[in-house]
């Protein structure tokens, strides 16, 4: 699957780029810091979708610092929820121009497709190319994720919208990572695989973002690169730790058992925490309740999210499971960047013994933690060790 998304993305950029892109020559050549933007809206930004912490832009510098070791490179990300192009020309000059990039990748349209006509939003477009351009910037154009289809975001508007951007690329002899096709292509190859690539109807998660970097890296450089083994975003703890480290007061939000062993595990690396634990219970709750109360969890500013779903509760529909638990995660994060600390403790931590059904649930789980960019607290099959020394274990692990 992933040898025909490569080969797609060569045939596109072949097709439309007039030349060799100079920044890859930069990359290649390493002498030089290379400085590239990436203008969207939350789909480009960092928001709760990907765990809060990364996004396609800074997998891109990832990707591009594993083709090329020597490189120098920044990518600074201007994704901007809810943005549609007339906010991104709006604030190119402070967002983009100021930084002054030698390349800058454009992927909106999710928000032109509810509200702007397509020949505005090709103008649009026009617009910030020739603006980015008069620069000295190079520029990429990017088309977003298929979605799932709603009312407010027909998939066959996303689709005109996504053409559209391939027309311009054209006329303006750009080259283009299409993210759109893409995802159609896993789409049409495995529709779960697909669904796997998407934390809510209109947002991918880090596995999305991981494949639009890896299209954009090929785009731009003509080298293929995977991410598949990248892990969460480290340190683990960073906001649980800085507070600790202060001598500051906890507050702990933890479904069982993890909300009665969180208290004695984090005092032994710190005697004398003080620690405020509010049990988030799960008792005879099914996933759809455990999404509802997950709605609350914002408000309630923690600094330590402990999500545990139980093994035992019935895997139906895998879709249906998908929505659930993806949401759970997704409400127990901030909206933007990470403002507390989110982990997630696989099933089979707490019960290492799982039947056939449970052993279901948590490799769908696994999938779905990873898929978030977030830290989890795992066990080995069979291991009887106690389950507060695992978690004892784990945090010394993740204290730096």
């Amino acid at each position: 699957m992933r040898t025909f998304i490569l080969l797609l993305s060569t045939f596109c950029a072949n097709l439309l780029a007039a030349a060799p892109l100079k920044t890859a020559a930069l990359l290649t050549a390493g002498k030089e810091p290379v400085r590239i933007v990436c203008i969207g809206d939350s789909i480009t930004g960092v928001y709760y979708h990907s765990g809060g912490r990364r996004a396609y832009p800074e997998m891109l510098k990832l990707a591009l610092q594993q083709l090329h070791p020597q490189a120098q490179v920044s990518v600074h990300n201007a994704g901007i929820s809810g943005d549609p192009t007339t906010g991104g020309l709006k604030r190119l000059e402070r967002d983009v121009l100021a930084h002054k990039p030698h390349l800058v990748t454009i992927m909106f349209g999710m928000n032109d497709l509810v509200g702007t006509p397509l020949d505005v939003f090709k103008k649009n477009l026009r617009e910030i190319i020739t603006r980015c351009r008069s620069s000295g910037a190079e520029v990429v154009l990017c088309t977003q994720n298929s979605i799932i289809e709603t009312p407010q975001r027909p998939c066959a508007r996303l689709a005109e919208f996504s053409q559209a951007i391939r027309d311009v690329a054209k006329e303006e002899t750009l080259v283009v990572a299409d993210c759109f096709a893409a995802f159609e292509a896993v789409h049409a190859a495995d529709a779960a695989e697909w669904n796997l690539l998407l934390s809510d109807t209109i947002h991918p998660n880090m596995a999305g973002h991981k494949l639009f970097a890896e299209m954009l890296a090929h785009a731009i450089t003509g080298q293929t690169v995977s991410l598949r083994e990248v892990g969460p975003a480290t340190p683990a703890l960073p906001h649980t730790f800085a507070k600790l480290k202060a001598g500051q007061p906890l507050q702990v939000l933890a479904m069982p058992p993890y909300d009665t062993l969180i208290t004695p595990a984090l005092q032994r690396l710190y005697p004398g925490a003080v620690i405020k634990v509010t049990a988030w219970p799960v008792a005879g709750q099914t996933l759809a309740q455990l999404d509802l109360a997950a709605r609350k969890v914002r408000s309630m500013k923690q600094d330590l999210v402990l999500i545990a779903v139980p093994a035992e509760l019935p895997l139906q529909n895998p879709l249906q499971f998908h929505h659930d638990y993806s949401w759970i995660m997704n409400w127990s994060l901030s909206f933007g960047v990470q403002q507390w600390d989110v982990v997630v403790a696989l099933p089979s931590a707490a019960k290492p013994a799982l039947n056939q059904d449970e052993s279901r649930h948590d490799a769908l789980a696994l999938r779905l933690i990873q898929a978030q960019d977030l830290s989890m607290i795992t066990r080995r099959p069979g291991d009887t060790t106690p389950l507060l020394e695992v978690l004892s274990t784990w945090l010394v692990k993740h204290q730096h």
